[in-house]
């Protein structure tokens, strides 16, 4: 390697750094203008069983494109139930995403990723994240070790999630109403995915390549006796 390679290759490497260094702060900046604007939930909420309502919940995804680019994304269609008790070990969240509802707001790009390289959604149409027993951080910050089954393959990935309160719904006599907002990271190449992205790009980071971000409201179902 010529002396000009090395300090090419240098000056690369302190850019990939400065993207990653700065997307943090810009990340930390944002979460903490979230936490200053919500309102503060200090408990979790009534025991009960609550069906997600899937007009008022989305799911995005930020995927690492060439290292140093990003590209985001999101699934219009998730359902589920929660499934709240005074026990956190008790506690348990069941959610399904239809993968074929993905939009990266690219037709060429959707499709791409819905095709065997990526999701694969004709063989695998539904991705799931599966949970029992929650651990308490700080504050009002909670961590679930769920199971995500995605692309065939099942992996534990923890879920950093606030719960941000309960409202009644807007009309008379619909049920209590529940908000939270979740937070994971993955790698692609963990569930198969992206083999040409992991093997030129991709391969040698540790840390996860796609980052997770969930926001649902849930109706209530029946109390937990």
């Amino acid at each position: 390697m010529t002396r000009r390679q090395s300090l090419i290759g240098a000056a690369v490497l302190l850019a990939v750094a400065g993207v990653v260094c700065g997307s943090n702060a810009f990340r930390s900046t944002l979460a903490a203008q979230r936490t200053e604007n919500m309102p503060k939930a200090t408990a979790l909420p009534m025991p009960g069983s609550y069906k997600i309502d899937p007009v008022h919940s989305f799911a995005y995804f930020g995927a690492r494109h060439h290292v140093v680019g990003l590209v985001r994304g999101r699934f219009e269609k998730v359902n589920g139930t929660i499934t709240s008790s005074k026990n956190p070990a008790e506690c348990a969240v069941d959610v399904s995403i239809d993968i074929a509802s993905l939009t990266t707001q690219n037709a060429k790009r959707d499709e791409d990723l819905r095709g065997p390289d990526y999701f694969d959604a004709a063989k695998f149409p539904t991705m799931r994240y599966q949970g029992h027993g929650i651990r308490h951080l700080s504050g009002n910050n909670w961590v679930m070790d769920g199971e995500l089954t995605l692309h065939g393959v099942t992996r534990t990935v923890p879920l950093n999630f606030t719960y941000n309160g309960a409202f009644a719904d807007q009309d008379p006599g619909d049920p209590t109403r529940l908000a939270f907002h979740g937070t994971a990271g993955v790698k692609r190449a963990d569930f198969g995915m992206g083999a040409r992205d992991n093997a030129s790009e991709l391969g040698l980071l540790t840390t996860p390549d796609v980052a997770i971000e969930i926001d649902v409201e849930a109706d209530s179902i029946a109390p937990v006796k």
